[in-house]
């Protein structure tokens, strides 16, 4: 199964826009977790085990576990989360860009390595940067584009010459990954919810693209403007994916024992607000 299909097949299963990210902190763990590598593979399937019928994907980010030493964590939970959640695409938030040899190892590390079923990638590199991930059969890529920060203004929202005109440069991303560099029908878009025009405008230049959203929940973005601008479809279906990716709000629902209950309850409200924005059909 495409990592397309797998997106659908969650968003319909499970009747969800919701990513949880996964970015342990153990500093943050509630009590009876230990902060060190074997507990942030604790956490993490805790998490994964409260939610998975309520996320369209989950999303690790690697550097919460390589800056601990919990790479091997990261591996056998990925491994635990093929059994927990077997319905719900992992996605490894590495944003990788390098070329060449170098981009092959790293390809091989996202999705042989951690089995991961997409990953995000920085294209400023150019396609060649891109190349290797969408050479495995079947895999998903997501292309960072408009970003959630605000220094993504410092590149993402300038101007450049071109024979159409002087698009954005986040525009001019969005075309490729519509366009001429989905060669296989495999690349994303990461977009941030603190910007919900240009989300707007994105989906308008790459209608059929799934659309990786971060920032909403501490970030501070509005979930309802973020689906408002993003989600087109009909019969619950959307045409190009919309995955709204919440953190922290989640993980960090509660510093007590209840710690997965409370996670639970947060993704379950945050799916249900998020479905709730939907244009009508």
């Amino acid at each position: 199964m495409t990592f397309l299909n797998q997106l659908r097949e969650a968003e319909s299963r499970n009747q969800s826009m919701l990513c949880v990210g996964l970015d342990p902190e153990p500093s943050r763990f509630p009590t009876g977790i230990t902060r060190d590598a074997e507990g942030i593979h604790d956490f993490c399937l805790a998490i994964v085990e409260a939610t998975a019928d309520l996320a369209i994907a989950f999303k690790p980010q690697i550097a919460y576990f390589a800056a601990h030493r919990a790479e091997p964590q990261l591996e056998r939970l990925i491994a635990r989360m093929r059994e927990v959640a077997p319905q719900v695409p992992i996605i490894l938030d590495a944003k990788r860009g390098d070329i060449g040899s170098t981009a092959e190892q790293y390809a091989r590390e996202a999705f042989e390595r951690y089995g991961a079923d997409a990953v995000t990638l920085s294209p400023f590199m150019g396609f060649d940067s891109v190349a290797p991930y969408v050479q495995y059969k079947g895999k998903g890529a997501f292309l960072l584009c408009r970003t959630s920060n605000p220094g993504g203004d410092d590149l993402q929202n300038q101007r450049l010459a071109s024979v159409d005109g002087q698009p954005l440069l986040y525009e001019h991303i969005a075309r490729l990954a519509q366009g001429p560099w989905n060669l296989n029908g495999q690349l994303g878009l990461v977009v941030g919810a603190t910007y919900p025009q240009e989300i707007e405008r994105v989906r308008e230049l790459a209608p059929t693209l799934p659309l990786l959203i971060p920032g909403v929940g501490a970030q501070g973005g509005d979930a309802a403007a973020t689906v408002r601008a993003g989600w087109r479809g009909e019969g619950g279906a959307t045409s190009g994916p919309v995955i709204v990716n919440s953190s922290r709000a989640i993980l960090y629902a509660s510093s007590d024992a209840d710690f997965a209950d409370a996670a639970r309850a947060a993704a379950r409200a945050t799916r249900d607000a998020l479905n709730a924005a939907r244009a009508p059909d």
